[in-house]
């Protein structure tokens, strides 16, 4: 009814135009004294004839509104499914939509190349950076004094920084090296935990490890290393003293605890956000906001889950649910 009703009011001005040749009928009928049946005659033949084509041109117009929005839901090139003009108007709109549809393709192929160049750019810098990394760490191996302790902990940052960036990069790609597989979870989060060995010494930080060496996750090993290294980091940036507990809830729950300084109430809806540090990052100037951002694209593209529970003073919990079930399913 609503179509029908946006039809009549489209073709308004046909409709009056219509009753007005009625009223003239009628008119000069009268003025020439014509019988009242040859005039009946006249109105009847002319609103059977002006329904038939006010009909037919409502299913036209009905069939082509179905095919317009069967075409506005498809994600590619629609010039050639759009239906023949009926008008001279028409004609023109499809020509102004072929043109912006040929410059939109233009743009999009132009970006792409774009991208494509900035991906091979980074890629080349972030090989070429692990060098000097990689040098220097040899370097710092070679003493064993508070100075180097720290320079190590600081070019460990740098890695993970590093790889944040290639990972942000690779996530805004029309295409992702997402492998699906059984993963045993502790021979992903054990090398992790290693990388920051130097940071949980330093701070004097105990580790409670509790991964079964029979945990078995589906997911994709690369990114979810990712994951993990992002909240283990976290975890061990913000906790000045105490403990970092690594641990399954359940068979599919990951949780990393810590004893750290927590995070605010006000902040907790927005953690996953990107660019959003909150009281925390304001007071440490070397946040991003892009870490736990980036742990929760990687979550929802793998369909896993990943959630934060958190207490001012008291520390922070970062639980990761591997949606087994799912994976089964589909």
């Amino acid at each position: 009814m609503k179509l029908l009703a946006e039809y009549i009011k489209y073709k308004k001005r046909p409709a009056a135009a219509f009753l007005l040749c009625i009223a003239i009928i009628i008119f000069s009928s009268r003025l020439y004294k014509f019988p009242a049946k040859a005039v009946i005659y006249q109105i009847v033949l002319c609103v059977i004839t002006g329904t038939a084509f006010f009909c037919r041109g409502f299913v036209k117009s009905r069939e082509k509104l179905r095919k317009l929005a069967a075409i506005k839901a498809l994600p590619t090139d629609i010039t050639d499914e759009l239906p023949e003009p009926g008008s001279p108007e028409e004609k023109e709109y499809c020509e102004i939509i072929n043109r912006l549809c040929c410059d939109r393709k233009e743009i999009s192929e132009k970006n792409s190349e774009d991208y494509s160049e900035m991906i091979d750019y980074y890629t080349l810098w972030a090989h070429q950076i692990k060098t000097p990394i990689s040098s220097m760490g040899i370097i710092l191996q070679n003493e064993d004094s508070e100075l180097s302790r720290k320079l190590r902990i600081e070019l460990k940052q740098i890695e993970v920084y590093v790889n944040m960036v290639m990972t942000f990069l690779r996530l805004n790609s029309d295409s992702s090296d997402y492998r699906f597989e059984e993963c045993r979870l502790d021979g992903i989060i054990r090398p992790v935990i290693k990388r920051f060995a130097g940071e949980f010494i330093g701070k004097k930080l105990s580790l409670d490890y509790r991964i079964a060496d029979s945990a078995v996750v589906l997911t994709d090993e690369k990114w979810i290393s990712f994951v993990a290294e992002q909240v283990i980091s976290n975890a061990v940036k913000y906790t000045n003293s105490g403990s970092i507990s690594v641990y399954m809830e359940n068979e599919n729950v990951l949780a990393v605890r810590d004893t750290g300084i927590g995070i605010l109430p006000e902040d907790m809806p927005r953690i996953f956000e990107k660019g959003y540090t909150g009281f925390n990052g304001r007071t440490d100037k070397r946040a991003s906001g892009i870490g736990l951002y980036l742990c929760k694209r990687i979550c929802d593209n793998l369909s896993h889950e990943i959630s934060a529970e958190s207490e001012p003073g008291s520390g922070t919990v970062i639980r990761i649910k591997f949606n087994r079930k799912k994976y089964e399913f589909e």
